[in-house]
């Protein structure tokens, strides 16, 4: 006859688990008398040992029927953490690898790894909630848990926080929400649990934990807000009239123009549009006798005449367009240091009654590390005369004009989760119609665009604009030409 029982059952911790000893060694936990019966079982024990029978088995805390889990609770509880923190991993890496794996400066690609790493930690608190919930083999699986719930509370604060800046409806919004009202939950359970309290130092590693949740928050918020003092945007742009020739053959003398673009910056750019006009200039001329500020007061508000130019024997301005193009196509990049030229010829009259000739010379660009461009379908041209085309307008309202536009992704994705789609859009005639913008209004020339959205897209994005213009006498190319 033993003098006292050998299998010891512990009372039950806050889940309801019982551990049982023999010999003074754990050899397993329990749930139910099943469970229990099962482990004393691998000690010899018969299948219908009486449980109650104090000379083998001593319970302390409870008897027999003292089994305060509840299996349901606890394995749905378990569960709904684990699809927090799993559905919240994928959505970590949706945001975090377009950026890891394919942004242009290292700060953003430092965010998007961030993010990647945070998915990972996410996923091994998912793993070590259903050890937490279970037998808690691993003493610091609580610990993980709440990190995994903190950086979910993060992350998809500052989702919030970049969502109210404009409040435009996408479809990650039904991810963020949830997941942000799912944090808070686990959050109020984690911390009434005190999951920590079961690894060394509880208290420092809960205070490394919430002071590593908000720096993460505020560098990210840093890095998404903020848009630092980047290098400068700079153009060389040239345009210059060659040697004149004549044609003996016809009336026209022919006159080479010579186009130059380079950048000469630090960031690389898409170019968005771009347009060259050359213009014929012609004027009645006067002898003089007329006052200077009476001649220039009759010719403001004339074509192509500025209001702070004031010519004393030259009025009655008239511009005639004769010759346009494009320097390049839409969406292509300009790399820092590279550098374009185009020589074209165009056809002057000897006879035209021009007295100068002028080429303006404009392109609009966007920044490459704050956005990339759909350029495969910006490089599609649609004629706006087009009725099936898509992007119809009438001819009488509209003139003849090509439409070209594409999707634009912000280098940070964190503003792509959290806004509608932008798409940016040149407009080219040959007229001089000249327009480029970002926004996310659809193509439809009946609705109206928010111009502050629009003015707000083009500084996001780093668009901007730049132009150079020559002028050259008729009289010089002549004269060249020995017309």
């Amino acid at each position: 006859m033993r003098i006292r029982p050998w299998a010891v059952v512990e009372p039950p911790d806050s889940r309801g688990l019982r551990r049982v000893t023999i010999g003074g060694e754990t050899v397993g936990s329990a749930w139910s008398p099943d469970e229990l019966r099962k482990i004393l079982g691998r000690f010899g024990y018969p299948e219908n040992a009486d449980l109650d029978d104090p000379s083998s088995v001593s319970w302390r805390g409870g008897d027999s029927r003292t089994w305060p889990d509840r299996a349901w609770r606890r394995r749905t509880v378990m569960s709904l953490m684990m699809a927090g923190l799993l559905v919240s991993m994928a959505f970590s890496a949706v945001i975090g690898w377009p950026d890891a794996s394919g942004a242009l400066t290292f700060a953003q690609r430092i965010t998007g790894l961030l993010f990647v790493l945070s998915g990972v930690v996410q996923g091994v608190a998912a793993i070590a909630a259903r050890d937490y919930w279970g037998r808690r083999y691993y003493r610091a699986s609580g610990a993980i848990v709440l990190l995994g719930v903190f950086i979910v509370l993060a992350t998809d604060s500052l989702l919030l926080f970049l969502w109210l800046e404009e409040r435009e409806y996408t479809q990650h919004i039904l991810v963020y929400m949830p997941l942000l009202c799912w944090s808070l939950w686990a959050l109020f359970l984690l911390v009434r649990e005190k999951s920590w309290e079961c690894v060394p130092h509880p208290k420092k590693f809960a205070a490394g934990v919430v002071a590593t949740a908000l720096l993460t928050a505020v560098s990210l918020a840093y890095s998404t807000m903020y848009q630092p003092a980047a290098a400068p945007m700079h153009f060389s742009l040239k345009v210059k009239f060659g040697k004149a020739w004549e044609d003996r053959n016809v009336p026209y003398v022919h006159v080479p123009l010579t186009l130059y673009m380079k950048n000469t910056g630090g960031i690389p750019v898409y170019i968005v549009n771009d347009i060259y006009t050359v213009r014929g200039r012609g004027a009645a001329y006067s002898r003089g006798e007329e006052d200077l500020t009476a001649e220039w007061r009759e010719s403001v508000g004339q074509q192509g005449r500025s209001e702070g130019e004031a010519e004393l024997y030259v009025d009655q301005l008239r511009y005639t367009t004769i010759s346009s193009g494009r320097f390049s196509e839409s969406g292509s990049s300009l790399d820092v240091g590279q550098e374009y030229s185009m020589k074209r010829v165009f056809q002057l009259p000897k006879d035209a009654g021009y007295d100068t000739v002028s080429v303006e010379f404009q392109i609009s660009y966007m920044r490459k590390d704050r956005g990339k461009v759909d350029v495969e379908d910006f490089r599609l041209a649609h004629p706006s005369w087009d009725e099936n085309g898509g992007y119809y307008c009438p001819p009488a309202i509209c003139g003849e004009q090509l439409i070209y536009r594409g999707r634009v992704r912000h280098n940070n994705n964190l503003i792509n989760v959290t806004r509608k789609p932008r798409y940016v859009t040149a407009v080219w005639s040959p007229e001089g119609r000249f327009i480029s913008s970002i926004s996310s209004l659809h193509f439809d020339y009946s609705g109206l665009g928010d111009y502050q959205e629009e003015r707000r897209e083009l500084e996001r994005y780093g668009a901007a604009k730049a132009r150079v213009d020559s002028e050259v006498s008729v009289a010089e190319l002549l004269g060249s030409a020995g017309a």
